[in-house]
């Protein structure tokens, strides 16, 4: 290894420290701080990140670099190059201006957001939100006028930020399939389900439910001596390979909400606690994009937690932490949580008709960074693909229509498609495993879930960023990303049923 190369893992070890100090200090912020030491703890986050931003975008990394990638050196060594080359590139193709600019205009836009939804007030949204797409659309261009030929739009550049290496013409192949089926198959199911919904009898103690949901993770298998649940306003997961920190959100009237959320918290904390040792601290050793990682996520929920055989098991912890449910079955709580039906609220639609949220809102944001549509124009074509994918206006409804959710306030362009690709990768995953585990289901039934730790250990964790994301899927599953496994898994979970 040469000297250079050294020098750099060691500078990049420093970004990791400073990052996880980072990730720490905004946990205890949103979880376990006192509200009166947010200013003090915004300008001690604020002053670690502008150090990180400094060393990341540094001459003297540049420099690294350039003499590391004249050098001979084997294709792992290659690999970590490139992907320290990408974050490096990343951090120098924006000019100081545009990101306080974006910064500025993405905090008064989703200050004023907040009000502006409860009030259904579009045009004062408006005021504030063109800036944010026109700061957002010069990003774009300098992600990709920095990215050579690597993008073929604005949007890509953007995309690239959180479905590394997934492309919007992979995505939008992905969503033509989609689109084409699930309006049928979200009438074809919600006719289908004449059962009623199942109503638990609360009230269940916070203090029950968190050991319930710990009772879970154990089962899932989470390492409590590497992590830690906690409550917070909205479920999230963070951390790194040893220290995984996982919060839920606790409803006194209904206990299924946090332990769907959990499920899938570990799925997040599991993946990232998967990544192997040896890339530690290094870019090529991160987790690889947002696709891969909601793919873990909503494996550990749906296909883990949600299947009939793991539920069955589970359902006799319920019963021994919330004895008000001592007499709520299995079925009742599979219904409760396989209600299929169209929606407004994209965080409450249901597993079916959730992808057709996304797809409305890929095609929105690509269309508005590339210039093919105007902010002003948003609300006309958020109602007409509502109308035709979901049956549902939301004319003049904006607080359940375009004004919903936090992402774009901030700029935040390019998420959205990552949760719809997570949900297909995942159910061709879940699909491979039980190919490769024929007595998956008894398994399961008996609460076992180490196969599934090993089998994604081995294809999906192990690989980190050392590989691009189709090159992951389909060296897991024989192909690339391929929607009719997702499809498949909706009519077998919803129309095949026992």
């Amino acid at each position: 290894m040469s000297k250079p190369y050294e020098l750099l893992k060691e500078h990049f070890g420093k970004l990791a420290r400073l990052n996880h100090a980072v990730t720490f200090l905004q946990w205890d912020q949103l979880v376990m701080m006192p509200p009166g030491g947010n200013h003090s703890r915004s300008n001690s986050i604020a002053e670690l990140s502008a150090m990180h931003h400094e060393l990341l975008s540094s001459t003297y990394l540049a420099e690294l670099l350039e003499n590391c990638l004249q050098q001979e050196c084997d294709d792992e060594t290659r690999r970590s190059l490139f992907e320290m080359s990408r974050v490096h590139q990343q951090a120098l193709c924006i000019p100081s201006d545009l990101v306080k600019a974006k910064s500025l205009a993405g905090s008064l836009c989703e200050h004023g957001w907040r009000k502006q939804r409860k009030d259904n007030d579009w045009d004062s949204f408006l005021l504030n939100f063109r800036e944010v797409v026109n700061l957002s659309r010069q990003e774009a261009m300098a992600r990709q006028s920095a990215a050579s030929d690597r993008h073929k739009t604005p949007y890509d550049a953007l995309l690239d930020l959180y479905c590394t290496g997934d492309s919007s013409e992979l995505i939008e192949q992905i969503f033509v399939e989609l689109k084409a089926e699930l309006p049928g198959l979200v009438k074809q199911i919600s006719e289908s389900q004449t059962a009623e919904t199942a109503v638990f009898h609360g009230p269940f103690s916070t203090s029950a439910q968190k050991k319930l949901n710990q009772k879970l993770m154990g089962y899932l298998g989470f390492n409590f001596n590497q992590g830690r649940l906690d409550e917070s306003n909205h479920p999230f997961s963070t951390g790194d390979r040893g220290d995984h920190r996982i919060t839920t959100r606790f409803r006194r009237s209904d206990f299924l909400d946090a332990l769907q959320a959990t499920a899938h918290e570990t799925g997040h904390a599991s993946y990232e606690a998967g990544l192997p040792s040896k890339w530690e601290g290094l870019p090529i050793g991160s987790s690889r994009n947002m696709c891969i990682h909601e793919s873990q996520s909503l494996l550990f929920e749906k296909h883990l937690f949600l299947s009939k055989a793991f539920l069955s098991f589970f359902t006799k912890s319920i019963h021994e932490y919330l004895p008000q449910t001592s007499e709520t079955s299995r079925e009742h709580i599979w219904s409760a949580c396989s209600q299929v039906r169209p929606s407004y609220i994209r965080v409450e639609a249901d597993e079916v008709s959730y992808p057709l949220h996304v797809i409305l809102r890929f095609e929105i944001e690509s269309k508005l960074i590339n210039g093919e549509l105007e902010a002003a124009d948003i609300p006309e074509a958020w109602d007409d693909s509502m109308k035709n994918y979901l049956g549902l206006s939301t004319k003049g409804n904006y607080t359940d229509g375009c004004l919903q959710d936090i992402h774009w306030t901030d700029g935040s362009f390019g998420y959205f498609p990552s949760y719809t690709l997570g949900a297909v990768n995942s159910a061709q995953l879940f699909a491979a495993i039980k190919r490769t585990h024929p007595n998956w289901n008894e398994r399961l039934g008996q609460g076992d879930v180490t196969f599934v730790h090993d089998w994604l250990k081995d294809t999906i964790w192990s690989k980190a960023s050392s590989m691009d994301s189709q090159e992951i899927i389909e060296q897991a599953t024989g192909e690339g990303t391929n929607p009719g496994w997702f499809l498949a898994h909706l009519k077998e979970r919803y129309l095949d049923q026992e």
